[in-house]
């Protein structure tokens, strides 16, 4: 289950210098690679370090406010004006913003534990195929960590070994990065098991190199090259459409049949549920996701990110075939009717919203789904969730599928896909709703299925660049994007700290 992820060795060089040799003294506790990488259980400790990074905060909390508030669906009340400039509004005026560089720091240590791993690994004396299993892990999570420097970045530096001091890598133009990003996945989809039992179930499987490897295809506009990875999960017949959207959602339902790829957390035996003193160490005491309470409303929460609007009433566009409301909109967003009878039935945190914020509906929506609300919690959200984030659902691959299909000439046969999701919605087939449509007519209608089941996931920045649709145009909508550039804003700036110490390292374009 979920051990293998909270287990961490520090699986570094100590490297120390000196000006006389008796200086040069080695701390017999500090692991070496010369005392280290010995033995099956050493591999298995370096590859558990990797998972380990998820829980670092760069990647369980801010990570969030760079894929969720930076796009349409998502702004911030937060009074930290910084957190608003730099997230919400395209204000980047601080290149060494704290959270920025939080998330850059913390995707460049898992980066580094990888490239430990397969630099150090392929020396020990192990079963064969467990040592290609641990090696196709690594490779997979250097291609995620990449996949979102890429995303979020850019133009970054590929580091491939094990680093050193001295390292000044060069700027490496994103083309490059996806190629280095579907190198990795090609040889972990070639190593990787398609499921696991036991202790192990949460590792990197085929299935989740495959899928990643197609959306890095699809961000680049590849979409022939994305058919034949989707093809693979789709028919491999390890995943399936769970019955109850929400059990994607709930701490209780992890690595189900839906779930591709999840960052694993556990609860912290530790856990106060109120305060981020355990940040501090990361690796050793912070096992799970911190995003709860900056997304909860208040007063459970800071509402340092909340929802747009426009998602309820993109959810509302149709009925089920029942003629009821979509039952995804429920179960992705918390409002004032979020139980369809409105505020006097609604539960916010074990009260209804009426109680704690007036029978008048308003216009406050907040993201449901990372919440413990979801879980029954009453009181209070943790810094230390132990919900995980399913960074890959089935249901995503079966909309990417489609819409890659539909970008190859095949819009006809798409539909079946797009059904599959909408079924388990209650909603009517395509084909009874829409039949015949042409190539931009089933685009638009990705888009809108794209929201209804994915909305608060993190899906959205990337989807919203690979259409083209980013610019002052989602104004309308959120006001944050009046200040956006074309050209600029698509990518956050190159840490001003790291240009400062590497002079091969070049800002990104207006910056």
């Amino acid at each position: 289950m979920k051990k293998f992820i909270i287990l961490f060795v520090a699986a570094t060089v100590i490297i120390s210098a000196g000006c006389k040799k008796d200086l040069d003294v080695q701390d017999p506790n500090a692991p070496t690679t010369t005392i280290f990488w010995k033995s099956a259980n050493d591999a298995q400790l370096g590859v558990n370090a990797i998972y380990s990074t998820f829980h670092r905060a760069g990647i369980c909390r801010w990570f969030f406010f760079a894929t969720m508030i930076r796009a349409d669906e998502g702004w911030s009340t937060s009074p930290d004006a910084n957190l608003q400039n730099n997230f919400d509004q395209f204000i980047n005026n601080d290149y060494n913003y704290g959270n920025f560089t939080g998330i850059w720091n913390d995707l460049y240590v898992g980066i580094a534990r990888c490239n430990q791993v397969l630099d150090n690994v392929p020396n020990i004396n192990m079963d064969a195929s467990l040592k290609a299993r641990y090696l196709g892990e690594a490779k997979f999570l250097r291609a995620l960590f990449y996949y979102h420097l890429a995303s979020l970045w850019g133009n970054v530096p590929l580091q491939l070994k094990s680093s050193t001091p001295t390292d000044l890598p060069p700027t490496s133009p994103q083309n490059q990065v996806w190629a280095q990003v579907e190198k990795d996945l090609a040889d972990a989809a070639a190593s990787l098991p398609a499921s696991y039992t036991g202790n192990d179930v949460g590792r990197a499987t085929k299935g989740a190199a495959n899928a990643l490897m197609a959306k890095a295809y699809m961000q680049q506009h590849n979409y022939q090259a994305a058919l034949q990875p989707l093809l693979a999960v789709i028919q491999s017949n390890v995943y399936s459409l769970r019955p109850n959207y929400q059990d994607n959602f709930l701490s209780t339902t992890e690595f189900n049949s839906e779930s591709v790829f999840e960052y694993g957390n556990a609860l912290n035996p530790n856990d106060n549920h109120d305060d981020d003193t355990q940040l501090s160490n990361q690796d050793n005491l912070n096992y799970g996701s911190s995003i709860p309470p900056f997304f909860a409303p208040r007063p459970i929460g800071f509402t340092d990110g909340q929802a747009r609007r426009w998602l309820v009433t993109e959810f509302e566009k149709e009925k089920t075939a029942a003629g009821a409301r979509d039952p995804r909109l429920g179960a992705s967003l918390l409002f004032d009717s979020t139980d369809v009878r409105g505020p006097q039935f609604t539960m916010i945190y074990g009260q209804t919203f009426a109680s704690r914020y007036g029978s008048t509906p308003n216009s406050d929506v907040w993201f449901r789904k990372f919440l413990n609300d979801n879980n029954g919690t009453a009181t209070g959200d943790s810094f230390h969730s132990p919900n995980n984030y399913r960074f890959i659902r089935y249901a995503d691959v079966l909309l990417m599928y489609a819409e890659c299909l539909n970008e190859t000439n095949s819009t006809a046969t798409a539909y079946q896909y797009v059904d599959q999701v909408r079924a388990r919605a209650g909603l009517a087939p395509l084909a009874t709703v829409m039949p015949g449509m042409s190539h931009d007519q089933f685009l638009a209608q990705i888009k809108h299925e794209r929201i209804t089941e994915l909305t608060g996931e993190g899906h959205r920045f990337n989807d919203l660049a690979r259409w083209g649709d980013l610019g002052t145009n989602l104004a309308t909508r959120d006001a944050g994007f009046s200040h956006f550039v074309k050209g600029k804003h698509e990518l956050l700036p190159i840490p001003q700290q790291d240009l400062d110490i590497n002079p091969n390292l070049k800002q990104n374009p207006g910056y």
